[in-house]
């Protein structure tokens, strides 16, 4: 028998691989990292994977980012379920819930029909697909749970049917902070956004997705231990009350992902600039600034007097929600540089570069000329930016990101917040943003923020090598569903 022959006789002998299907939330923040969590589990332990996304998500972006994968990581769209008897402006926190529990039925059918054709090990969904576990279950495969988020923003979730209970008061107005086990404590008014409002249907949404979590087999966590040790020791021990708790972090697009092709310039911009001269300015796919604050931004980027690179998005205004292209994350359909102050772009062009909507982000951060970002805390951010061991501007603006800024400037030490001011005190102004510039570029809190940064990067790539915490944690995991499986 030649080699060949014998190499197909041990595949065959050993039976198909092991398959797990992913279900991610709409928006590319919760695609991208269950996606790259596809290509490491078929990198690092021979999985074939199948990415399920909703309908509502499908966008050509989407599409082809999925399409980049390797060919054992597959790509379904669940059939779209209605949503029009939902009243006008319902928060994105109930679109999500309500779209992933219409989804059930046809999830049942998909995951029946996975578990006929392929070796289906597990089912994992992400933080909004907490009732789509049941589909699981009803499939007769393990159901666990991704939490893109941090370990603070986990422990929230688990305590929050307890919080509910025992406290009626609004999170605002409570007398001194949240306080759970090992984290830091968090003021009240810096509480998940959906949660400020316990009269609204996102409020309770949100409870329900805390009690619902109980019911996953585990929770994969997008962190690592360095960031928040105190959160981890803590979640790390097993408890009768909840699922074990598995940061398996970072989880990041690779700096290299889109590497052919940079159409804004910003590369060439950076090639040209001084090493680690350069704030990195971008608020996620998802973020806007009003108009007024937009001009305060550019006004104190002018003032700091530093280099800068700066995605800009059209305004929001009228209270809309800052997130509204959650969704798509599409491209702003003006070009929002007409937003900008007049004569703003000629007299900085010398040390600044303007880019419409989008820049390729994880490269920008990876390049020797960038020193610091400014960032809204959105958490697939925080980790490009750890990961590339660049310090951050904290300016968070909806979701769960004011929890992250607390925890990133008060415990983590990586990063600096500017003062919030103005008239109506919700406005930045240009003189406070130009100081918190000038102190991250040049002072010592910006020092001591690089110093910190780089122990957390050095951390998180040990941590994803082989013997490393997130490496073991993952194929402690991956064990477990092979064992229950009887895949070898």
């Amino acid at each position: 028998m030649c080699c060949g022959e014998t190499e197909a006789a041990a595949a065959a002998a050993r039976g198909p691989p092991p398959h797990v299907a992913l279900l991610s939330s709409p928006g590319m923040g919760h695609v991208a990292p269950l996606a790259e969590l596809a290509r490491r589990l078929h990198d690092a332990h021979g999985f074939t994977v199948t990415v399920l996304t909703y309908a509502s998500s499908d966008s050509a972006a989407q599409r082809a980012f999925l399409a980049s994968l390797p060919p054992a990581v597959g790509a379904a769209s669940l059939p779209a379920v209605p949503l029009g008897d939902l009243p006008a402006g319902a928060a994105i926190e109930t679109l999500l819930s309500v779209e992933a529990q219409r989804s059930v039925p046809a999830l049942t059918a998909v995951l029946s029909g996975l578990k006929s054709t392929t070796n289906l090990v597990a089912f994992v969904a992400d933080l909004f697909g907490a009732d789509t576990l049941r589909a699981a279950r009803d499939a007769g495969v393990p159901g666990y749970l991704f939490f893109p988020s941090n370990l603070l923003m986990l422990s929230l979730m688990l305590h929050l049917p307890r919080l509910d209970a025992e406290d009626a008061a609004e999170f605002r107005d409570l007398p001194g902070p949240v306080r759970l086990p090992g984290c830091v404590p968090v003021p009240g008014a810096d509480i998940l956004q959906p949660l400020q409002d316990r009269a609204s249907d996102a409020y309770r949404w949100m409870v329900h997705h805390g009690e619902r979590y109980r019911d996953a087999a585990g929770i994969l966590v997008n962190t690592f231990d360095a960031v928040e040790p105190g959160a981890a020791a803590v979640l790390r021990q097993p408890e009768p009350w909840r699922p074990p708790v598995y940061p398996i972090g970072p989880v990041t697009r690779q700096a290299t992902d889109g590497a052919a092709a940079d159409a804004t310039g910003c590369i060439d911009w950076l090639d040209a600039q001084p090493e680690r001269s350069v704030l990195f300015v971008s608020f996620g796919s998802g973020g806007a600034l009003s108009t007024a604050q937009t001009r305060e931004l550019a006004r104190g980027l002018e003032l700091s007097g530093h280099r800068f690179l700066w995605v800009v998005r059209s305004p929001s205004d009228g209270g809309a929600n800052p997130g509204e292209s959650y969704y798509d994350g599409s491209r702003s359909k003006d070009d929002p540089r007409r937003f900008l102050p007049p004569g703003f772009a000629e007299r900085t062009k010398a040390l600044g570069h303007v880019v419409p909507s989008w820049a390729p982000q994880t490269r920008v951060l990876a390049h020797r000329a960038t020193k610091a970002m400014l960032t809204h805390c959105g958490w697939n951010s925080v980790l490009e930016s750890l990961a590339a061991g660049v310090p951050m501007i904290a300016w968070p603006l909806y979701a769960e990101q004011r929890e992250n800024a607390v925890m990133l400037c008060e415990e983590t030490k990586v990063a600096l917040r500017p003062e919030v001011g103005g008239s109506d005190g919700c406005l930045i102004l240009a003189g406070d943003i130009a100081e918190v510039v000038k102190e991250m570029m040049d002072g010592e809190k910006g020092e001591a923020a690089r110093a910190k940064v780089a122990e957390l990067k050095a951390a998180a790539a040990s941590g994803l090598e082989p013997g490393g915490a997130s490496y073991e944690t993952l194929a402690k995991v991956v064990s477990d569903w092979k064992a229950a499986s009887g895949s070898s």
